[in-house]
């Protein structure tokens, strides 16, 4: 019988998760197995999506439906419901069940790529699903954060603080990316900071992976930061999805 598995969210067509798991299926010779990506123009549209596709096995979310997808769900893996975010749905016996890969697939690589014994501090750039993730990540790991959102009620601080206050730059040392702006195809775009402000002493993050490099990383890489895209914690992610679907 057919697997169906895919990657549900707004804009879908810059993922990597399709290449990844058809080049994986075909690998371990599971040509029953198929992943599609499903560009969803509203989270409700979930519910059609559900029923019409036979077989659906295990879906992947993306932005901007990781918090929202939450009610459409029978059941959330306990680390998912404190974190407040999903991006793993299984299917099974009827039943939707939904669970959070992102901050466990965050804490592995950051902590292989942060220098042992650091004591730094960090922005994390965005509110979002992916954000939630990365705090929980980062309380694993002791690390100190603030929150750098655009509006003053989601997070710690505004855009508008961090460019008039340059200690929060010069303080926290690690900078990290949870927005889209960026990704492809608005490549152009970036969080909007003081990029003067980094140095070689930064280790700046970007969950985004197309493209490899953002101009986020590329500023930073400029100003002799250490950089990371988030191309590691996609492969890691997925196959701590694909456990999940198999267990």
């Amino acid at each position: 019988m057919e697997k169906v598995f895919g990657l549900i969210g707004q804009t879908v067509s810059h993922s990597f998760s399709k290449a990844y798991f058809d080049e994986k299926f075909f690998r371990e010779g599971l040509r029953d197995h198929h992943y599609e990506l499903f560009p969803l123009g509203n989270i409700k549209e979930i519910e059609t999506l559900i029923r019409d596709t036979k077989g659906l096995t295990g879906l992947n979310v993306t932005l901007p439906y990781k918090e929202q997808v939450i009610q459409f769900l029978d059941e959330v893996d306990p680390v998912a419901k404190r974190i407040g975010a999903v991006n793993v749905i299984k299917f099974k016996d009827g039943k939707r069940k939904g669970f959070n890969t992102d901050s466990d697939a965050f804490h592995e690589t950051i902590a292989k790529w942060l220098p042992e014994g650091n004591s730094m501090s960090a922005l994390i750039l965005g509110t979002g699903g992916s954000s939630k993730a990365v705090q929980e990540a980062l309380k694993k790991l002791k690390i100190e954060f603030k929150v750098v959102s655009r509006e003053g009620s989601k997070g710690d601080l505004t855009y508008e603080e961090v460019e008039k206050q340059p200690k929060y730059l010069k303080e926290n040392l690690l900078i990290i990316n949870t927005t889209p702006l960026g990704m492809h195809p608005n490549t152009n775009s970036m969080p909007p900071i003081d990029y003067e402000l980094i140095t070689s002493e930064h280790f700046v993050y970007d969950l985004i992976y197309n493209p490899a490099r953002t101009m986020f990383l590329q500023k930073a890489e400029m100003r002799g930061a250490t950089i990371k895209n988030g191309l590691e914690m996609l492969h890691v992610q997925a196959e701590k999805s694909w456990s999940i679907w198999n267990n």
